[in-house]
């Protein structure tokens, strides 16, 4: 399968204690939701995705402990089924 160059939309930052013995103690990390993997086509024994390359969540900003800001605007799926990514955050 080939990758596509823009997949990642940053959703949330969790910050995360250290386990090592250097300075910093907080180790921060982006979590982004990339392209949609639901098959569209499962009913009919196929596979196909619907081309939903990133999350957006379907509320508008200050909502987001509703049930609405889980839902993907763009193929009105829920985010698990949303690529998740954890990376380091730059300082």
């Amino acid at each position: 399968m080939q990758e596509m160059a823009r997949k990642k939309v940053v959703l949330r930052t969790e910050g995360l204690q250290s386990d090592s013995t250097c300075s910093s103690s907080d180790v921060r990390l982006r979590v982004r939701y990339g392209e949609c993997q639901r098959n569209i086509a499962l009913e009919v024994g196929g596979y196909a995705l619907d081309g939903c390359r990133e999350f957006m969540a379907s509320t508008v900003e200050g909502s987001q402990g509703t049930e609405g800001a889980l839902i993907c605007a763009p193929c009105d799926c829920h985010r698990s089924f949303h690529q998740r990514m954890v990376e380091p955050e730059a300082a």
